[in-house]
């Protein structure tokens, strides 16, 4: 049976004021955060377990939420990274049968703090109108006042360098040792499934923190380096944007995603923008420019490449474009193989579109050993 919690109330305050009243989910309690929408219709514990969310509180634009329970199987790190979770309708019964645990029970032994039986759509409407803003969530029955004023110390998104808040704390491996291709990995809050994918290629890995100094991430002799998806505002990432100079400048070969994508972007002089509402789903189109043909592609970002800012940077060529608002997805630096894209091709679950770019990224190193060989 369910636990009673979840017909508790619960209250959620919008940083426009607006107020809404529904029942709590997950563990009893106050929690603050950026909120934001993710368009997928499952996947929900793949995205509680994506760092790219830390700080932030999702909101489920699927109607039915929890009908296939928790598994183990799909976590994409050690436990939840959201701050808070919304949903409309809670389902009490799962149909899954390798599931062994409830999506209430899971919430709560992770300590999210969540409320169901809001209208997401009204919630979702007020985003994409006004822009991603913070909010508060609560089941403690707070005064109005006290949730404003928790409200109020929010801070913004802008600014926040969460990166190293995710990342590993020591380095560790992935992979077959005795594989031919050795890859260096900075996780700046990296998915199990870019590991998997990347592995899965007969390539051995070594997982470092984000602040890792570039000499010992020579000192594993890698043939090439990976950027990893992550978390928070990627201009304030002066340690990340100085490793990756150092990286290319190694002439080895490169592959970022997401936030690995901006930095990389932010090491040749290009900007990045917080955008409206960013984009977060399994169905975005995005236009490969190289091969003239569309993908269909996850997606987790709040911030992205400016336009603009790319005139500048004669080095960088425009790989990737998204259909939707013509945002920059993918690019290149020019007569080198380094390569990166802003949406996720390790798609798990979502879309497989973009899962040649792993094999891209192998065939960029296998090239560049073999140039390399008798040199």
């Amino acid at each position: 049976m369910p636990d009673k919690r979840i017909d508790k109330p619960a209250v959620m305050l919008l940083e426009d004021g607006t107020l809404l009243r529904g029942k709590s989910l997950g563990k009893i309690g106050t929690t603050t955060g950026e909120l934001s929408f993710n368009t997928g219709m499952t996947g929900y514990q793949e995205i509680f377990t994506d760092p790219s969310y830390f700080g932030q509180i999702l909101v489920a634009t699927a109607s039915h939420i929890g009908n296939y329970g928790i598994s183990e199987e799909d976590n994409e790190s050690d436990g939840a990274k959201i701050s808070g979770f919304v949903c409309k309708n809670y389902s009490v019964m799962q149909s899954r049968k390798s599931a062994n645990q409830t999506l209430d029970d899971y919430l709560n032994e992770q300590g999210v703090v969540s409320i169901h039986s809001v209208d997401t759509r009204s919630i979702v409407t007020r985003i994409r109108n006004k822009g991603a803003m913070n909010c508060v969530i609560s089941s403690e029955d707070l005064p109005l006042d006290k949730l404003k004023a928790i409200l109020q110390a929010v801070p913004s998104m802008e600014g926040q360098e969460l990166a190293s808040k995710v990342t590993t704390k020591n380095p560790y491996e992935f992979g077959d040792y005795n594989a031919e291709i050795r890859i260096a990995v900075l996780d700046f809050g990296i998915k199990r499934n870019i590991l998997r994918c990347l592995a899965d290629r007969k390539a051995f890995l070594k997982v470092f923190p984000a602040k890792t100094s570039f000499e010992e991430l020579m000192d594993f002799q890698p043939d090439a380096f990976f950027l990893s998806n992550g978390p928070g505002d990627p201009a304030p990432m002066d340690y990340g944007i100085e490793i990756v100079k150092k990286i290319q400048n190694s002439g080895l070969p490169v592959f970022g995603i997401c936030l690995g994508h901006q930095l990389l972007a932010l090491a040749n002089n290009a900007k990045t923008t917080k955008m409206h509402y960013g984009h977060r789903g399994i169905n975005h189109p995005v236009l490969n420019k190289l091969t003239g043909k569309c993908e269909v592609t996850s997606q987790n970002h709040g911030f992205a490449v400016d336009v603009e800012s790319l005139k500048g940077c004669d080095n960088l060529e425009v790989t990737h474009i998204n259909l939707n608002d013509n945002s920059i997805e993918g690019l290149r630096i020019k007569g080198k193989p380094i390569f990166s894209v802003q949406y996720h091709p390790e798609a798990n679950p979502g879309p497989n579109d973009s899962r040649y770019l792993f094999d891209e990224f192998i065939q960029n190193i296998q090239e560049f050993k073999n140039q390399n060989t008798f040199l």
